[in-house]
């Protein structure tokens, strides 16, 4: 494997969306999703993590060493499965403990967990677990030796919060004709006509922070190659992600706080504020991204942190 990052890093990630619903929540009719005090739009975690997944899994075919983990229709307890048939360290794992638990006396103990073993082994094939980490301790017992081939649990490296909008955003709904009949034994008239709803905000530009653990990508392996793999999918992903509900989707800024050590140089949050996202003077009502500016205070940095643009964007 590559050798894994050795700094810290903190970024604040801009996009937007023009005219469309970039998180609907299926609780509430799949609305966009809104801080219900201040009207500001919302984004989860897992619905950007899922963007990158999937842009990832596109760029590199769904093959290892950057298989996506959770992805549609997979089931996982297979996926974690696979270290038991394709991994020789795996199968040398789980023999000795078999081995152990079969006569104690004269067996010496294991250093490592067969889980720990086959967790290895998920790092190293699938993009996702060795980022974003994953639970994989759940999975049938093995009737001949009794274990479980479960791969433990892996805490990523990679974190990112919910995004929240700049502005409070206006949900609006649409209601959607059909002018086709689907069904051959029913009447026409009652297959036509109004069919359902549909939601869009006319514009909302969101902003998401992030964070990576240099600790936890030694634990994970998560490489320099991985960090940029990333920045990549950050960047690109809306660009592969396109549907008419979404409307149109664009990342707009990515800005790195790279730290000199291991463990980070800086707080933080005195990091993030340094990045300003206003309105322009006379823009009451935004409806793109040129009716906002933003700043980056890069006076009087920490000292072992540096500010690194992404290439192409901000």
């Amino acid at each position: 494997m590559s050798t894994p990052v050795t700094s810290r890093y903190d970024f604040v990630f801009l996009f937007d969306v023009a005219d469309g619903n970039p998180n609907g929540d299926p609780d509430a009719g799949n609305m966009p999703r809104a801080d219900a005090e201040t009207g500001h739009g919302l984004i989860t975690d897992v619905c950007l993590k899922r963007k990158v997944r999937n842009y990832v899994g596109l760029k590199y075919g769904n093959q290892p060493p950057n298989e996506i983990y959770v992805k549609e229709k997979a089931v996982l307890n297979e996926q974690h499965g696979r270290a038991y048939v394709e991994s020789e360290e795996t199968r040398k794992a789980v023999e000795a403990w078999e081995q152990y638990n079969k006569d104690k006396k004269n067996n010496p103990k294991p250093n490592r967990s067969y889980e720990d073993v086959a967790g290895d082994w998920v790092c190293e094939n699938f993009f996702d677990v060795r980022t974003f980490g994953a639970v994989m301790s759940t999975s049938d017992t093995d009737k001949e030796s009794k274990l479980k081939k479960t791969a433990g649990q892996v805490r990523g490296p990679v974190q990112i919060t919910f995004a929240r909008s700049i502005s409070p955003v206006v949900p609006l709904e649409h209601s959607i004709s059909v002018c086709a009949a689907r069904k051959g034994d029913k009447p026409i008239e009652e297959q036509v006509g109004i069919q359902g709803r549909k939601f869009t905000i006319p514009y909302g530009l969101y902003l998401a922070r992030g964070f990576v653990s240099a600790p936890l990508a030694e634990q994970t392996g998560f490489s320099e190659g991985d960090l940029e793999l990333l920045w990549e999918a950050l960047a690109n992903m809306f660009d592969h992600d396109r549907s008419a509900a979404r409307g149109q989707m664009a990342s707009r800024g990515l800005i790195r706080f790279k730290h000199e050590s291991r463990m980070g140089n800086a707080p933080a949050d005195g990091l993030f504020r340094r990045v300003k996202v206003e309105r322009r003077d006379g823009i009451e009502v935004p409806r793109s991204f040129d009716d906002y500016v933003v700043t980056v205070d890069r006076d009087g940095l920490p000292a072992g942190v540096e500010i690194i643009p992404a290439d192409g964007i901000l």
